[in-house]
């Protein structure tokens, strides 16, 4: 039974409307499929940027980091060095106060003159020599030769040997030390200092960590004491 018109116009529009249902739905897959693609590769690049973010603000916090520990330790060296000054300083005032208190007593005549027995004799125990030579300031070469005329016979009978003492008139000691005396054996080789300075330095080196240990405490970091 052939078709009319009628049937093969609506036989064609069903077509066009299958064909025109099929392309949309392909079109909705494509774009559904690209769409899943696109947010997976999206997911893919901002997971990667954010590892990348991450890795430099974690390289930056390390370098700050690192930055403030330098600068710290900047800052207690240069504290450190500023109280180890202070110290010194202290030492160099206590020492400073020493000297001028030794200059003191050194004007008070018969104390110095007991001090230059003790320095005098001494110097000859140090040296031991037949012959020695004494040098002094000259404002004490009279309190000196005193000192040395009443400490001969102590030597002599200490050591059971004869002394001859000069005292030298030509070279003194520099008149504005705290006071003392130098002696040297004959040929001037062997000399024995006992300035109140060189005793006072002495003295101070030996009993330099005990005075650290009164001013400053016990340092918790020092394991010997020598």
């Amino acid at each position: 039974m052939a078709l009319t018109d009628a049937d093969v116009q609506k036989q064609i529009k069903h077509m066009m409307a299958f064909i025109e249902q099929e392309a949309k739905e392909k079109v909705e897959e494509i774009n559904s499929k690209a769409e899943e693609e696109f947010n997976i590769e999206k997911g893919r690049l901002v997971q990667t940027q954010r590892v990348k973010i991450m890795e430099y603000f974690e390289k930056k916090e390390k370098q700050i980091e690192q930055h403030k520990r330098i600068q710290m330790s900047h800052l207690m060296n240069q504290a450190r060095l500023k109280a180890l000054k202070a110290r010194d300083d202290m030492l160099t005032d206590l020492l400073n106060e020493a000297r001028r208190r030794l200059a003191e007593l050194a004007k008070d005549p018969e104390t110095y003159s007991k001090l230059l027995d003790g320095l005098i004799l001494q110097g000859f125990y140090q040296l031991l020599e037949p012959k020695v030579t004494i040098r002094c300031r000259q404002q004490d070469v009279e309190l000196v030769q005193a000192s040395v005329n009443k400490n001969i016979s102590v030597y002599k009978e200490a050591v059971k040997s004869s002394i001859t003492v000069r005292i030298d008139r030509e070279r003194f000691l520099p008149s504005d030390i705290c006071g003392g005396i130098e002696a040297c054996n004959d040929n001037g080789k062997i000399r024995v200092s006992n300035t109140l300075e060189s005793r006072l330095e002495l003295l101070a080196e030996q009993m330099m960590p005990e005075i650290r240990v009164n001013l400053f405490g016990a340092n918790p970091n020092r394991r010997f004491l020598d």
